[in-house]
């Protein structure tokens, strides 16, 4: 589909939304880039170079799109989702007819996802059955979507008074949940570029790094900063979170691969204490045997978003080969063996989450460490300390009970009233017999 009949579907669907086209338009005649040799060289540099960073995650439910399909893996299996394909182009033509010359702006863009085409195909684990121009549309109208979505979020001037999603309730934060499963991605130097390239409104001021954290800053509050990039959105959100201090080397001593739940552990004297004003949930410290965890906020799109983070993780995705969501799961599966382990973290505002849903928080939490392949744990360096702990705590408590068991015991109050009406017996007969005795020598 060439310029001229996307911009025309553009305004078809627009007309139905009561927005009037723009009639600017100017007619370009769109030239071949580089010669066939350079783009061959880029091709085969972009094998090697790009890793694949989004795929199908098996057996995972909670991967699957089901209100908008972002990218070419879903995008057939989605027809009548809540999220319409008419929706994504009435916002793919909000963005592009904010400036007059809508024809020159999507040649434009048009052009830039052809040179990036070979590219972001290798971001994906399977061959997508799409031609040239299928895929070039596809990830058009997707990115503007995505695009216009932050904008939106960001500027409420910016929103129709019919928008199917911020006018519908609950539309938000399912899509929120939908646009961070790791199948429904688009490469991110493809928003990155389109971002620069599309006519963007005068009040918006931000990076599209910091208009993506403050549209997903609902599924993970903290104090992340918020010039971030990744792979794709979900990586973004990642790196979001990711702890401020690198992994602590372990002790040297045998690290215990298993920790005991919240409620042993507190019997065996560790405490639990809220550390609040932490850059990331994943910020977990144990100093001077006391647990020091950031609030988990825990909600109906937490098990989705960690089952996606983890998959992610499971795949080495970047340069950092360490899963700290994998670890943080891992840790949690640990100390929350009952929903009397959620009930004493909830009380201690680590868990956070409605009063009366410990069950349900608990039938949450202990699934994310199903089939996960744990190989570079983050909480090693803890394990240890925790450990340590332990140990001497239960060292000390041997002790004391040892020293109890062979102190000279103080006599009870039965022994010494025995005692006592002895001593008082025997002073009266000693009394007696002194009596006796005088009386025979003076008689």
């Amino acid at each position: 589909m060439n310029q001229s009949k996307l911009s025309e579907k553009m305004e078809n669907i627009s007309r139905s939304e009561g927005q009037s086209p723009t009639r600017d338009h100017i007619s370009l005649e769109i030239t071949r880039e580089s010669g066939e040799l350079v783009s061959q060289i880029i091709e085969k540099m972009e094998n090697i170079a790009v890793s694949v960073s989004i795929f199908r995650v098996p057996n995972q439910k909670k991967c699957v799109p089901d209100y908008v399909s972002i990218g070419p893996l879903h995008y057939k299996e989605l027809r009548d989702s809540k999220i319409s394909e008419d929706d994504k182009w009435r916002y793919c033509y909000a963005l592009l007819n904010r400036k007059p010359n809508l024809e020159a702006g999507l040649d434009t863009c048009v052009k830039a996802l052809k040179q990036m085409e070979h590219k972001a195909r290798r971001c994906y684990n399977e061959d997508i059955s799409l031609t040239s121009d299928e895929f070039v549309q596809l990830m058009l109208i997707d990115t503007c979507f995505i695009i216009e979505l932050f904008l939106k979020y960001s500027y409420k001037s910016l929103r129709s008074r019919r928008d199917p999603i911020f006018n519908y309730p609950g539309m938000l934060i399912e899509l929120r949940c939908n646009m961070v499963l790791l199948e429904n991605q688009i490469p991110f130097f493809v928003v990155q570029r389109l971002f620069q390239l599309v006519p963007l409104p005068t009040q918006c001021t931000e990076s599209l790094s910091e208009l993506a954290t403050r549209f997903f800053k609902y599924l993970i509050p903290g104090e992340y900063h918020r010039e971030q990039e990744g792979h794709h959105l979900l990586d973004l959100v990642r790196h979001c979170i990711l702890p401020t201090h690198p992994k602590l080397q372990p002790t040297g001593k045998k690290t215990p691969d298993f920790l005991d739940c919240a409620n042993k552990l507190k019997q065996a004297g560790v405490k639990f204490q809220c550390a609040t004003g932490a850059h990331s949930f994943l910020d977990v410290k144990f100093t001077n045997g006391v647990f020091k965890m950031p609030p988990l906020l825990v909600h109906h799109c937490t098990e989705t978003l960690f089952k996606n983070l983890i998959a992610l993780e499971q795949r080495h995705i970047g340069d950092d080969p360490v899963q700290h969501v994998t670890s943080y799961a891992y840790l949690i599966g640990c100390l929350i063996q009952s929903e009397k382990d959620v009930k004493l973290l909830r009380r201690k505002q680590i868990l956070v989450h409605e009063v009366g849903k410990d069950k349900e928080v608990f039938e949450v939490l202990k699934t994310l460490c199903e089939q996960i392949e744990l190989k570079d744990f983050y909480y090693v360096r803890l394990f240890d300390e925790v450990g340590d702990f332990v140990k001497r705590k239960s060292w000390h408590t041997k002790k004391q009970k040892l020293k109890s068991t062979y102190r000279p015991k103080t006599p009870s109050a039965f022994v010494v009233l025995v005692i006592a009406v002895l001593a008082l017996l025997l002073t009266f007969v000693g009394a007696f017999f002194s009596i006796l005795t005088f009386a025979r020598h003076h008689i």
